[in-house]
């Protein structure tokens, strides 16, 4: 059967009719939920600013997440280099590895929304060096010896639960994301589908095993519903937030990552990134899934109200996973 995944961004703009710390209770007692159900990973993503709220600490809601678990991996994805000290990132992502036993794993990227660096007082043109540093600086770390850190001797204490260390995967939006992603990480998280390849080059070209071609996956936004046209009509303001909050960041910057301004919601639905589907649908759809491909559930996306995000769930458990 293919990989059950949910993930989580907690954008909580003003179409949510909750408050952002219902956010973080409803995301929370439903990863409880997913690993009851035996989904393999959660996901965190992290912006910085952010005027919808999007979350932008990944390791305290991690920590939180790890609390309440014993099983469910947790990656955190993507942490944005630049807006981080790299040795506090060692320290946490250590400690985070301990609580939660070495469920944990982490994709690095170098951001690409301007005002973020603005922020943080960084310039988009450093976002490469500032990310090989970081991956650098957890490999190093993460030994427990002492390394050289911009011209001075520091070791990070404690080391992580798992041995030698967690995974450190790359994202990017671009062939040379790809390619540096074979050199220096654990693994690659692409943008898009077609960066997959130079990736794959890449690994060969460097002598390692062949990580074969992309592996495929659900819709960003997967629901399962009896009433597809009526569900969208609840959910298409918050898909319509998402997808132009993230189009005006790519627009902003000029990141190849999928989204654009919509203002229309009938054609953001015929884009395919959100699917709406019956469990009859969704059983199809499953099963004719590879094993390692992975299905991704993100219930809470564009701050959509918890009470419907439990309808998708709950069909999900009682209609579909029975067949798969």
């Amino acid at each position: 059967m293919a990989l059950l995944n949910i993930r989580y961004d907690f954008r909580c703009p003003d179409i949510c009719p909750v408050p952002v710390d219902e956010l973080y209770e409803a995301a929370i007692e439903q990863v409880v939920w997913a690993e009851k159900l035996g989904f393999v990973s959660v996901t965190l993503s992290e912006h910085h600013g952010s005027d919808d709220g999007y979350l932008p600490s990944l390791v305290a809601m991690a920590s939180a997440i790890a609390a309440r678990t014993e099983t469910i991996h947790i990656m955190l994805g993507a942490l944005i280099a630049p807006m981080h000290d790299p040795l506090r990132v060692a320290e946490d992502l250590a400690v985070l590895d301990r609580i939660s036993k070495g469920r944990m794993s982490v994709i690095v990227a170098g951001g690409y929304v301007p005002s973020e660096f603005a922020m943080f007082g960084h310039e988009m043109k450093d976002r490469v060096a500032l990310t090989v540093e970081m991956v650098d600086t957890l490999k190093a770390a993460w030994t427990g010896e002492p390394f050289e850190f911009r011209g001075r001797t520091v070791c990070v204490t404690p080391t992580p639960y798992q041995d030698p260390r967690p995974m450190i995967w790359l994202g990017g939006s671009s062939e040379g994301a790809a390619r540096r992603a074979a050199r220096i990480a654990d693994g690659f998280l692409p943008s898009l589908p077609e960066f997959w390849d130079h990736y794959r080059d890449e690994v060969i070209k460097l002598g390692n095993p062949d990580p074969g071609p992309a592996s495929s996956g659900s819709p960003g936004y997967l629901h399962i519903t009896h009433d597809p046209d009526a569900t969208w009509a609840q959910v298409a303001p918050h898909a319509m937030h998402e997808m132009n909050a993230y189009g005006r960041w790519a627009a902003e910057s000029g990141a190849a990552t999928g989204y654009e301004p919509v203002d229309d919601p009938n054609i953001l639905r015929a884009m395919g990134m959100h699917q709406l589907i019956s469990p009859t649908e969704a059983i199809e759809m499953i099963n004719g899934m590879a094993a390692m491909d992975a299905v991704m559930f993100h219930p809470l996306m564009g701050g959509l109200d918890p009470a419907l995000a439990w309808e998708n769930l709950h069909l999900f458990e009682s209609e579909v996973l029975p067949h798969l």
